[in-house]
Formats: structure tokens, C-alpha cells, sequence
């Protein structure tokens, strides 16, 4: 299964979440940068979803975005509970 725009996407939010820099220097941007990629996660999700299969579509129903990535990196889940 091959998705790179999403991977993009999910890369792109585990970049902002991880930039505890810009987090510090202006929280309020980096919460909207914040609410713009998960904004493009949830629309991209919106366009594709009769074009996803179930695993990916649990995945980004519950805002699971790192086992999403995973998932589109492996083609594989983790088990319950990892």
C-alpha cells in the first residue's frame, strides 16, 4: 500500500510535535502548526477513505497517526496493547 502524500502528512505532524524549540519560542504558532497538519490528516482521510483498507482507516478514525505511518511504512500492525 502506497500513500507517500499521507506519510508526508503523518511525517510532518511527528516533525511539529517533536520541535520542542519552536514549541518554546511561540506555543500559539506551534499549536496551529499543530492543528494545520492534523487538519490536512483528517481531510486527506476524508478524500481517500473508500480508497483505504480497514487497518488504515482504524488507524486515522482514532487519530492513531504514528501507527498509521507504521503501518503505511510495514504494511503490518502492531499487536494490541503495543
Amino acid at each position: 500500500m502506497s500513500f507517500p502524500d499521507l506519510a508526508e502528512l503523518l511525517e510532518a505532524r511527528i516533525a511539529v510535535i517533536a520541535d520542542h524549540e519552536f514549541r518554546d519560542r511561540d506555543p500559539e504558532a506551534h499549536l496551529e502548526a499543530l492543528k494545520d497538519v492534523s487538519g490536512e490528516i483528517v481531510s486527506w482521510h476524508e478524500t481517500h477513505r473508500s480508497k483505504i483498507d480497514a487497518n488504515l482507516d482504524h488507524f486515522l478514525t482514532g487519530a492513531s497517526y504514528q501507527k498509521a505511518l507504521l503501518y503505511l511504512q510495514t504494511g503490518t500492525r502492531r499487536p494490541c496493547g503495543e
